[in-house]
């Protein structure tokens, strides 16, 4: 026969005040875990302009004696305010009664562009970014290969194609020697400073010129976008030749770019080409994510005067005019020079000088313009 227990009126209120306890707990438990997602509503992301709850960055909420944890999730590892929006989130949920430690872990996954009509999607690559300067001579290559080098140091996964056909400098610039190879028919980028490369450069004799008609530039570039096995990129720089010809043209209407950075010295001859690129990209509904200007000013390393040797001034008035964003200055610098020439670009290096502290602060600010392209483009519904 089954044994029954009886249980005296003393056990049972007993029995079921702990029931109660237990509920309760809980209950508290999940009201603490609202406290700190309400706290955090209040903590904001300037270039998104909206709180990191309802942009999905906080993942991994656990809330336990007293201690909240979380990770916060940017949209880029070059984040400009990273460590302003640690300091903000720990300090917003220190305010809330009841916790009394907060542990923040900061992690970055990279926003992908969207799609673009009639252009097939390069798999793996999530931002194709086109780097131009509509002029030869202002150092579109010598910043490019910085904010690739940048980004990689960032954390990122970065290629760096070479479509400059006529004057493919990047390899010298990386230090890259040698030819790529073939695996399954895809041919196989260089490695080098954590950045996934490919040139003409690396088919072509160190001094033989390139003299192609348009046809055969265009199918060059089509091989190094599609023929290439690029892996899994968050950003892919493409180092466009000066001008607007058939390189660009070729680019833009094949090839899904997300966006485009103008670079240009200060002077008026170089702001002039500058100009007719920024319309070149809109014209071909390119998104401008900003313009950089180069050789901006030069400090006399040995008494530290100041010269505007090429003016000053002229790219960020040039971004106003245009209302595009400006992402910053670089100062003339002899380790940029050196730097390019031996194969070890400066952001390398001493990250406390002042260009290679440009080149890192413009990193920065173009995954951010990246993010924030993306999400315009995401929360922008187009009813037909």
């Amino acid at each position: 026969m089954p044994v029954v227990a009886e249980l005296t009126p003393r056990e049972g209120r007993d029995i079921f005040r702990g029931m109660s306890k237990n509920s309760g707990v809980g209950g508290a438990s999940a009201a603490l875990e609202q406290a700190v997602l309400d706290a955090l509503r209040t903590v904001k992301d300037p270039d998104l302009h909206r709180d990191i709850v309802s942009l999905n960055f906080v993942k991994d909420l656990k809330v336990a004696d007293g201690k909240a944890s979380f990770t916060v999730e940017l949209t880029t590892p070059a984040c400009p305010v990273k460590k302003d929006m640690e300091k903000w989130a720990r300090e917003a949920v220190l305010k809330v009664a009841g916790i009394r430690a907060v542990d923040v872990r900061m992690s970055f996954a990279v926003t992908a562009a969207g799609r673009s009509a009639g252009k097939q999607d390069v798999p793996g690559v999530k931002n194709i970014i086109a780097v131009g300067s509509g002029k030869g001579g202002v150092g579109k290559s010598t910043v490019t290969v910085n904010l690739a080098v940048a980004l990689a140091k960032a954390g990122a996964r970065v290629g760096l194609m070479d479509a400059d056909v006529y004057g493919p400098n990047v390899p010298l610039m990386m230090g890259v020697t040698g030819r790529p190879h073939a695996e399954n028919n895809r041919i196989q980028p260089i490695s080098k400073h954590g950045v996934r490369i490919m040139s003409m450069g690396f088919l072509t004799e160190e001094d033989t010129p390139v003299i192609w008609r348009g046809p055969m530039l265009h199918n060059v570039i089509q091989q190094f976008v599609r023929q290439v096995d690029w892996g899994e990129l968050d950003y892919l720089l493409v180092d466009l030749p000066p001008g607007t010809g058939d390189v660009q043209l070729s680019l833009t209407q094949t090839v899904p770019l997300m966006g485009a950075v103008v670079v240009s010295t200060p002077q008026d001859v170089a702001l002039q080409d500058a100009r007719k690129a920024i319309l070149m990209f809109r014209q071909v509904r390119v998104e401008i994510l900003g313009i950089i200007e180069n050789m901006s000013y030069f400090q006399c390393p040995h008494c530290n005067k100041r010269t505007d040797i090429f003016s000053h001034g002229g790219g960020e008035a040039t971004a106003r005019k245009y209302d595009v964003p400006f992402l910053g200055e670089v100062p003339l610098d002899v380790a940029v020079r050196t730097g390019g020439d031996k194969g070890k670009p400066i952001v390398l290096g001493d990250s406390g000088s002042p260009a290679s502290k440009a080149f890192l602060d413009i990193a920065g600010n173009v995954a951010a313009q990246v993010s924030i392209a993306n999400s315009s483009a995401l929360n922008t519904m187009i009813i037909e």
